[in-house]
């Protein structure tokens, strides 16, 4: 039995289970990761300990009390947990480790909540999901299903340590990017992209990719970099953005709103604009690399340390029809 397991026996997907599954195989393939097997081993030593409560309506996503747990399964949790690090989602608290990630995730939940569409019985794709925290917070506000998928395979086996104690059906996260989606899978009432599209060459075919993925009455929520002014409404960075190699474009919200309408979205608008700041994105224990304030410029938080502005984001609501 393999961690993708669950979502291959969905018969709602058998149209597209075999694209589906050559691409999960090929990504998740050992010989592209050379930690794998290391992870994995961690995940297979986790205790076995069954939660008392889980809540996935909270800021924190929880599975379990303290009280659940021996002392010693308490600290062999943590260790494994602590080992898969760098834990860039969250925050999470499992039994008595709280896991404290690299963004306030739950920040971000709470600028988009109050603006879509109610996911009560959505099916719903999270595209670029990471370890999977705001699929959870999804389900916490109704939804039927998500399905998340993210390249990362660090990202995917953080994600199965905690479905070793969720043990939720109702969501799986594949080791996929938006390319290895079949464009005939029409099926899901929301589609989540947020954080994507600067990182994509060509952003007015990521829109298209995400279109194809709705249904008819289905909602997209995009969230992404802008930039207040730019010429022609995109600013294209040279080399890095923030220290980012792979930002290849951050456009104004004019720009994107351009963009959703030649892609055939209707009703586009941006309903939030937040300056992200040191205190949402930063370094902790579980993610001790550089992080934000180490990518602005020392005499100029108002700046990148490449001299581009600041990273901002912006969040965009749009639908079929």
């Amino acid at each position: 039995m393999t961690m993708f397991d669950s979502f291959f026996a969905r018969t709602e997907f058998a149209p597209w289970t075999s694209e589906l599954r050559s691409a999960t195989v090929r990504r998740s393939d050992p010989k592209r990761h050379g930690d794998l097997a290391g992870w994995q081993t961690i995940v297979e030593q986790l205790p076995n300990i069954t939660p008392s409560e889980c809540h996935l309506d909270r800021d924190t996503v929880t599975f379990g009390l303290a009280s659940d747990a021996s002392a010693e399964q308490l600290q062999l949790l943590h260790r494994g947990l602590f080992a898969l690090k760098p834990w860039r989602k969250g925050p999470y608290q499992l039994f008595d480790t709280f896991i404290d990630t690299e963004w306030r995730s739950d920040w971000k939940w709470q600028r988009v909540q109050p603006h879509i569409q109610p996911l009560n019985d959505h099916r719903i794709i999270d595209v670029g999901c990471g370890n999977g925290y705001h699929c959870w917070r999804m389900l916490g506000d109704g939804a039927k299903y998500v399905l998340g998928i993210d390249p990362s395979m660090r990202f995917v086996v953080q994600h199965s340590a905690i479905q070793r104690y969720a043990n939720d059906p109702r969501f799986d996260l594949l080791p996929l990017g938006i390319e290895d989606m079949p464009n005939t899978m029409a099926c899901f009432d929301s589609v989540f992209s947020m954080g994507v599209l600067y990182h994509r060459r060509n952003p007015i075919n990521h829109l298209f990719e995400l279109k194809s993925l709705m249904t008819p009455d289905g909602q997209l929520i995009l969230e992404t970099l802008i930039v207040d002014d730019a010429e022609d409404g995109v600013l294209r960075p040279h080399d890095r953005y923030a220290m980012m190699r792979n930002v290849w474009s951050v456009m104004t919200p004019a720009h994107i709103l351009s963009l959703l309408e030649q892609a055939g979205f209707r009703d586009a608008a941006c309903v939030d604009q937040t300056v992200t700041t040191t205190d949402e994105q930063r370094r902790t224990e579980w993610m001790q690399f550089h992080s934000l304030a180490e990518f602005l410029d020392p005499d100029d938080p108002s700046k990148t340390i490449e001299g581009y502005p600041a990273p901002k984001r912006g969040l965009f609501i749009a639908r079929l029809r």
